[in-house]
């Protein structure tokens, strides 16, 4: 039997994802790496990816059924890409000198930032968005979120598209 006919692709997924998060976490907590706006943003396509995941794993549809799961998926991924692209295209700039990315997470939500006010300042981050803290095969942690969203999103295609018996 295919690997791609089964459930196993999905939790794979799953588990990559939340790894990924949890690593995030590791990052933020125990090595004291602060997340700017946009790494926060980050890491809501991967919950996403997470989530959908974990609903294909347990709930296994057939047919169109996987596409419940599959598009808000592949907007997850989509937003990721997105999202880390932007990232990594501001690390290769130069800092500005005038400021950071804005204000933090928790100031924005202390603030009552708006959705809106949230995405612009996430959007229009510089400064501390272009500052590489963290670095893995001389490439810095945006650089690896895209390169997992991309390699998760090709992996997640023949599960949903391979036909289950």
């Amino acid at each position: 039997m295919s690997l791609f006919k089964t459930r196993w692709p999905y939790l794979i997924v799953f588990i990559a994802c939340v790894g990924l998060l949890a690593y995030a976490y590791y990052a933020q907590f125990v090595l004291e790496l602060a997340p700017c706006p946009m790494c926060m943003l980050q890491r809501f396509g991967f919950m996403i990816m997470a989530l959908m995941a974990l609903g294909l794993a347990i709930h296994n549809p057939r047919g169109w059924g996987r596409w419940i799961y599959g598009i808000p998926f592949f907007g997850g991924a989509i937003w990721g890409m997105v999202t880390a692209t932007q990232h990594v295209r501001l690390q290769g700039q130069p800092p500005d000198p005038f400021g950071g990315c804005g204000a933090d997470w928790p100031t924005m939500i202390e603030f009552d930032y708006s959705w809106g006010e949230i995405l612009t300042e996430a959007f229009t981050a510089s400064g501390d968005c272009t500052t590489i803290d963290w670095t893995f095969l001389g490439l810095s942690m945006p650089a690896w979120t895209l390169i997992w969203y991309v390699g998760l999103a090709l992996f997640m295609l023949p599960a949903l598209f391979i036909k289950k018996n």
